[in-house]
């Protein structure tokens, strides 16, 4: 069985993980899809589709996940329109996969299976908490798999985040 597993990964973080694994499991074959991919360079998307992306692949092949397929996906401005936006650019899949009541909602309107996922830890597995802790110390290391952390240093991620965050305001 195939599974869809949608978000914005900014950053991709141990909760994220834990997911994919759970998915993996129950359904064999995981497309991770990644969302909002034209947002970079923000406060609540610093990073781009490519470096997800990266982050992605680097953490489960260091989790040694395997059959998983890695897309994105840029946002539209219809969610009435969005799952058939999504059925253009992904493969079949059979099960999608979401705690987010509005992804839950689409799909499952659309006629589509949902399953929500276990949470591991979310007041931890926050992106938000680990956008906001970035700047301020190295606590959010522990928070996402060590390939995305050695990721986000080499490419100063936590300069850039420190600098987006200097112009523009968390509303998430």
């Amino acid at each position: 069985m195939k599974a869809l597993f949608v978000g914005r990964f900014q950053p991709f973080h141990n909760g994220h993980l834990k997911a994919i694994q759970h998915i993996a499991k129950e359904c064999g074959e995981v497309i991770v899809l990644v969302g909002s991919s034209q947002k970079c360079y923000e406060v609540q998307n610093p990073f781009t589709v490519g470096e997800r992306i990266e982050m992605i692949d680097l953490a489960l092949k260091e989790a040694k996940v395997k059959n998983y397929l890695i897309l994105s996906i840029p946002d539209i401005a219809n969610n009435a329109l969005w799952v058939n936006h999504v059925d253009s650019l992904v493969p079949h899949y059979d099960v999608v996969y979401s705690n987010n009541s509005l992804t839950k909602k689409l799909f499952e309107d659309d006629g589509k299976t949902v399953r929500s996922i276990p949470f591991h830890d979310r007041a931890a597995n926050d992106g938000t908490k680990i956008r906001r802790s970035m700047p301020k110390n190295d606590q959010w290391k522990k928070l996402v798999p060590p390939a995305v952390a050695k990721f986000i240093v080499k490419i100063k991620g936590v300069e850039r985040v420190r600098s987006v965050g200097k112009t523009d305001k968390y509303t998430d």
